[in-house]
């Protein structure tokens, strides 16, 4: 691609941004006509609004962002007009929460937008469905409580993610109930399954051989389910020998075959679900570590980033098929930092609030843009939709107008 061609694509294109990770739950966004080459103070600004304390991604859909943040003892659902900001309406309800290794206290989740409803897990478990047009209480569940649930680390952090009727979700509960199912409709719970551990991934859906699976990355390694029933169809161990650790990142599932890994020297591990079970297509320890931010498949090709710790961080591009590196960002350049993919570039947060654009070239590292944005920390990915930008720190979100000089319509 030419300096001048990732401008912008001559045709326009635009969607929503309802649920965490994007419309298909794989961080990539299908918007064309962006202008991705701002100037060195950054894209235009067309909003900022300052937040309570949380960790959470927006979401967006019909016009409508939902926030999910807290202010004082109160967890708040907020809605917004996309393009102005303007407070629709609020639900608020208590939350006693405490982080116990001195993060803020807000929630960690992404909300989810399904039809007519907006759905949220607090950072104590707490289950939320409110009416998305009036901000009205359809129903809901202290879940955690309920299902004596311990505390993880970090609070819950794994967002709701629908398929059809049934809400999946990882409490990691006593009894059975380490992953679940729940009617979005009434709240109740469908099913129940397995001892696993909760981790702070989010499940991905994906029908493979015709059958429908939700693929969770828990706190104990691969748990594939079938996701009307709970029936358990894959497991494979993946954990840390490290007691203080997470899994975190959200699996990549490109046709038959799911991705996962996590650091503290877990590394990565690629597995075909096969009619007859699970095949390993490859396994490395220093391929690529993800700490959080989920890695993205793109034309045979997977950008993540690898390490634990800022000084550690590298962007890193790797063979789909084979794990094999092929170039990693200078060591430390950029710190963590959680993107999505937008017109064949890398979109990212940089951990210290730096908006970075990098080419998803398999051929050679090219960091195009590189722009304070924000104050650190910034933990959560952007959130592209209908051509505009939404990106945040820990109290404060920004909406920046990527649009090109095609008018991005629906």
């Amino acid at each position: 691609m030419s300096a001048g061609a990732w401008l912008a694509c001559a045709a326009a294109a635009a969607e929503d941004w309802p649920i965490f990770n994007g419309p298909r739950q794989d961080g990539t966004s299908a918007e064309t006509g962006l202008a991705l080459d701002w100037p060195e103070a950054g894209p235009p600004v067309v909003w900022r609004k300052r937040l309570g304390p949380s960790f959470s991604p927006p979401v967006v859909a019909k016009g409508r962002l939902i926030a999910f943040h807290r202010v004082n003892s109160d967890e708040i659902v907020e809605c917004v007009d996309a393009l102005a900001a303007k407070r629709l309406w609020e639900f608020h309800y208590p939350t006693r929460y405490k982080d116990q290794y001195q993060y803020n206290g807000g929630p960690r989740s992404s909300p989810a937008i399904d039809g007519d409803r907006v759905y949220t897990y607090g950072a104590e478990g707490v289950l939320t469905c409110l009416d998305l047009a009036t901000g009205r209480k359809v129903w809901q569940r202290p879940l955690n409580q309920e299902l004596e649930a311990p505390q993880e680390f970090f609070g819950v952090g794994t967002p709701p993610v629908i398929e059809g009727d049934v809400i999946l979700l990882n409490p990691g509960a006593p009894g059975g109930a380490g992953v679940v199912g729940i009617d979005k409709r009434t709240g109740k719970t469908l099913w129940t399954t397995s001892e696993h551990g909760a981790s702070y991934s989010a499940p991905v859906v994906r029908t493979v051989r015709g059958r429908r699976m939700a693929v969770f990355f828990t706190k104990d390694g691969l748990l594939v389910v079938a996701p009307e029933s709970g029936k358990v169809l894959y497991e494979y161990p993946l954990r840390s020998l490290q007691f203080e650790s997470v899994n975190a990142a959200s699996p990549v599932v490109v046709g038959d075959v799911a991705f996962l890994s996590a650091s503290y020297n877990v590394g990565a591990v690629a597995m075909r679900l096969g009619a007859d079970g699970l095949d390993i297509v490859w396994q490395d320890k220093a391929a690529m570590q993800n700490h959080w931010a989920t890695s993205i498949h793109h034309e045979g090709h997977l950008y993540g980033v690898h390490g634990r710790h800022e000084r550690e961080a590298e962007v890193r591009c790797l063979q789909w098929a084979t794990g094999k590196v092929q170039w990693a960002s200078p060591r430390g350049e950029l710190g963590r930092l959680t993107g999505i993919l937008a017109q064949g570039h890398l979109v990212a947060m940089a951990e210290r609030g730096q908006l970075v654009v990098i080419e998803a070239n398999p051929e050679r590292y090219v960091l195009r843009r590189r722009t304070p944005m924000l104050d650190g920390p910034c933990y959560a990915p952007p959130v592209l939709a209908n051509g505009l930008l939404y990106i945040r720190n820990e109290t404060v979100l920004l909406c920046c107008d990527v649009r090109g000089e095609t008018e991005v319509t629906k």
